[in-house]
């Protein structure tokens, strides 16, 4: 799905400095969140619902996405 964002609030981590390449994330209309890669704001973005969300960001704070487990 292609759609136009132009209006979404955009923001990086509270962990990453302003200078650094990072991942941006926002919460969008309908029930979805945006996460798009901040060197490249005009390019794609994917899309996620709130459930799909919430798994990715358990996984990341437990741990379960460390490449010590790959």
């Amino acid at each position: 799905m292609n759609r136009d964002l132009p209006n979404a609030a955009w923001f990086k981590s509270s962990h990453s400095s302003p200078d650094q390449d990072c991942v941006e994330v926002a919460f969008l209309d309908e029930n979805t969140v945006g996460v798009r890669d901040s060197k490249n704001p005009t390019g794609p973005a994917l899309a996620f619902s709130p459930g799909e969300w919430d798994a990715f960001t358990a996984g990341v704070a437990g741990g379960k996405l460390d490449r010590s487990h790959a």
